[in-house]
């Protein structure tokens, strides 16, 4: 299958979870070797879970199937393009490349704006308009050294 036949397996798959009831409006396919490795759709408003989005989903999935968070290799196809969330999860699990459909500034036009959650990902912790401030960062750090410092890096 070439990357338009995967896309449109990823639209289907939208359209599929849509009339189910089983999420909405997104879904995700990730592809490794000529195989679907994982297939995610937007579940936020069924799971109550924020972080629900397609990619996210499709992801963990591609983990649970493959055993590994490392997604080297494989190309991801969504059928929205990533927000911030999804774009640092899909570099987090390295996957190689993404297709995408629809364009965020389509939800823009549609009444669903990201524009406030670009800006606040891309302001320093300390100037964003959500508190945030430092606290114990000495003594968690420590706990992050000590597990530097065995060399047992299997899980970054």
């Amino acid at each position: 299958m070439d990357d338009e036949g995967y896309m449109r397996r990823a639209i289907a798959l939208c359209e599929e979870k849509m009339v189910s009831g089983e999420g909405g409006y997104c879904a995700t396919i990730i592809v490794r070797d000529g195989e679907v490795i994982g297939e995610g759709w937007n579940n936020v408003v069924e799971t109550h879970d924020a972080t629900g989005h397609c990619e996210i989903n499709a992801i963990r999935d591609a983990g649970a199937r493959t055993g590994s968070w490392d997604l080297s290799g494989s190309v991801l196809y969504t059928t929205w393009e990533p927000c911030s969330m999804c774009a640092a999860a899909i570099w987090w699990a390295r996957i190689d490349r993404v297709f995408y459909a629809n364009l965020l500034s389509d939800a823009a036009d549609l009444g669903v704006d990201i524009g406030d959650l670009e800006s606040e990902v891309a302001t320093a912790s300390e100037q964003r308009r959500r508190p945030y401030r430092r606290l114990l960062g000495d003594e968690a750090f420590a706990v992050f050294k000590a597990w530097w410092d065995s060399g047992d890096r299997a899980t970054i």
